[in-house]
């Protein structure tokens, strides 16, 4: 059977590995640019331009502007929640306070040291509507994913009080403006000291939401239905 030109290999990289070498980069150029507040003015020649692309290869990987500024923010959240997950998972035998730290450590790596995700992911940046409401949806899932490792710590009953969906929320809000002002330079604390802090007030926040929600609990009020 014959090679076609979507399949051949070039150079030794095959045609998909082409194609997510392009996406990537069309991803870059529209990361920076979001992260600049410039994505209203943005076009797919601009961008193409930006990441040294033909105009033709954009739509290979996206039909139109929003779609490329939905899998930015999608890569990003992605991202968070992979590096967060697997820093969790590598420290199960070992203390609380460690897994908290390890994850807190992860997030920071990812949007702490690149800007552009800080602002992007954590609302530095203006964007359209559409890019607003995708981030909006991210930020959601961040908040659920620690709304679910909160209950397999402090007690999966304690999801009948309204504080399991009010505490990780509040913990993801407060995170969130925290890194993105270290990454923005108007923190003054170190790394180090970053996560330390981040990572026991989750643990102090969790403690004490935790505490507060089993005693609603015993007196029968403030239940969510």
């Amino acid at each position: 059977m014959s090679s076609t030109s979507t399949d051949r290999s070039y150079g030794g990289e095959s045609a998909a590995g082409r194609t997510a070498r392009r996406r990537a980069a069309l991803v870059d150029a529209a990361a920076t640019v979001m992260s600049d507040g410039r994505w209203r003015a943005a076009t797919v020649a601009g961008l193409c331009a930006d990441a040294q692309l033909n105009k033709r290869y954009f739509y290979e990987s996206f039909p139109d502007l929003d779609a490329l500024a939905d899998a930015v923010i999608d890569d990003i959240s992605g991202e968070v929640v992979q590096a967060a997950v697997g820093a969790y998972l590598g420290l199960l035998d070992r203390p609380l306070a460690d897994q908290a730290r390890g994850a807190v450590d992860a997030v920071v790596g990812v949007l702490g040291t690149d800007r552009r995700k800080a602002r992007i992911l954590l609302g530095g940046a203006a964007g359209t509507p559409a890019a607003d409401e995708r981030r909006t949806e991210a930020m959601t899932g961040l908040t659920a994913v620690l709304i679910e490792h909160a209950r397999t710590i402090h007690d999966v009953e304690l999801e009948a009080d309204s504080l399991a969906r009010t505490a990780p929320a509040f913990v993801i809000g407060g995170s969130a403006q925290a890194i993105l002002a270290w990454a923005e330079g108007t923190l003054p604390v170190s790394r180090t000291d970053l996560v330390d802090d981040i990572s026991a007030l989750w643990l102090a926040l969790g403690t004490a939401a935790s505490e507060l929600a089993r005693s609603r609990l015993e007196s029968g009020t403030h239940r969510v239905e």
